[in-house]
């Protein structure tokens, strides 16, 4: 796991907060969206369905930074839609990084170039760019030719200016462990990005393409053909030695999503980003008005093929926080990705 070790720290002390206070439900990290509006439109998106009026909206900068410091997470994804569309997304950005928020700023890099200047490099900032695959790859993902490149330049820019960078990478049926290998040794090796999160595409239901998403069995077999030879170790994935030992069918978890909850334009969405069963004004309610008993595999049909970070990286976290052994493994893996 490449995390910093500052932000590696300071998660292990809240989660001991946490552990002290006995809370048994608290947030890890919070996926922002400030607002639903991009400017691509990929297949496997279902967040850009909404209607046009719904896509005019943006969230106040004092809405954003509130809904963050009424969770108390100590990280927060700002994604969308396409963040940099956001008039006022640097001051969101600014004001959660003052208050010592971690936060990862998910975009397409369509407009990273442009809005660079407005942001500063900072070790509580890094711009989470969105990299499903080589160039060919990529730009079907997106359905959209030269945005791999863009990506690529903006990344390049963004490196050289002193900012963390990280991305983001989902993989469908379509993917082979080839393709995997394939474009994190070229994210690893070639750009040197700091971190890499990568997960299987989820069955948004409103996404336009239904036929490409990963069952359970297909994500076990393809990761663990992926992560062979040695990859899993030298990539620099920012994930818990768990969770991929999760994604590899090594281990099973059970889904917990109220550690990484929504906040968007309609409040607290229930139970996570990827599913909505309504929306609540406070994180409060969110937790605590809401049966998560009912959720994940085995309970839920819209479940059943579900392994996306959302709702089992926590809990690989929280399992490794009740490990002295794993607690030790992710340390290692920590102080490693550190070191190179």
């Amino acid at each position: 796991m490449a995390m910093p070790l500052r932000q590696s720290i300071k998660v292990a002390t809240y989660l001991a907060e946490q552990k002290i206070r006995r809370r048994d439900k608290f947030p890890l990290i919070v996926e922002l969206e400030p607002l639903f509006a991009c400017n691509l439109k990929c297949e496997g998106c279902g967040k850009i369905q909404h209607p046009a009026g719904v896509l005019k909206q943006r969230m106040p900068v004092a809405q954003a930074v509130g809904a963050v410091m009424e969770s108390g997470a100590p990280m927060v994804s700002i994604a969308g839609g396409e963040p940099l569309m956001h008039p006022q997304i640097d001051e969101i950005v600014r004001q959660l990084v003052a208050k010592r928020k971690y936060v990862f700023l998910c975009t397409n890099a369509m407009l990273l170039r442009k809005k660079m200047d407005h942001f500063t490099p900072s070790p509580y900032f890094a711009f989470a760019v969105h990299i499903d695959g080589l160039r060919e790859r990529h730009d079907e993902s997106v359905a959209k030719e030269g945005v791999f490149d863009e990506a690529v330049e903006a990344i390049k820019e963004a490196k050289r200016r002193g900012f963390r960078v990280t991305t983001n990478s989902t993989f469908f049926n379509t993917d082979t462990p080839q393709t995997i290998i394939e474009v994190l040794n070229f994210l690893n090796d070639d750009l040197q990005v700091d971190e890499m999160m990568i997960s299987p595409a989820y069955a948004y239901e409103k996404a336009p393409d239904q036929e490409h998403f990963l069952g359970v069995e297909q994500t076990r077999e393809l990761f663990k053909k992926a992560f062979s030879g040695g990859n899993r170790r030298r990539w620099r994935l920012n994930h818990s030695p768990l969770f991929l030992d999760f994604l590899e069918g090594k281990v099973d978890f059970p889904c917990t999503a109220w550690a990484i909850p929504n906040y968007s334009l309609f409040g607290w969405q229930r139970p996570c980003y990827l599913m909505s069963d309504g929306y609540v004004p406070t994180y409060r309610e969110l937790v605590e008005d809401t049966d998560w008993d009912k959720y994940g595999r085995g309970k839920d049909p819209r479940c059943a093929n579900c392994m996306a970070h959302c709702g089992y990286e926590p809990t690989a976290v929280l399992a490794t926080m009740g490990s002295l052994k794993e607690s030790l493994r992710a340390l290692r893996e920590t102080v490693s990705g550190n070191r190179e």
